[in-house]
């Protein structure tokens, strides 16, 4: 089985620091852009990513600053 995140584990919010020091509105409005990975519905109400799209996301973000 493949491992999966979900918005609170990739994004930041005052109590949290997450996988990337983003706010949640700012990974939607990367999706909603296509500048970040399709997340998949786990069920009605769950929302998630693939872990490896977000490794390759980030990998990709540092490749193309560095």
């Amino acid at each position: 089985m493949k491992a999966v995140v979900r918005i609170k584990d990739i994004a930041s919010t005052p109590n949290k620091t997450g996988i990337l020091p983003v706010s949640p509105a700012t990974v939607w409005r990367w999706v909603r852009d296509g500048k970040f990975p399709q997340p998949f519905k786990l069920s009605a109400g769950v929302t998630a990513w693939h872990a490896a799209d977000i490794e390759q996301f980030i990998a990709a973000s540092s490749a193309a600053s560095a």
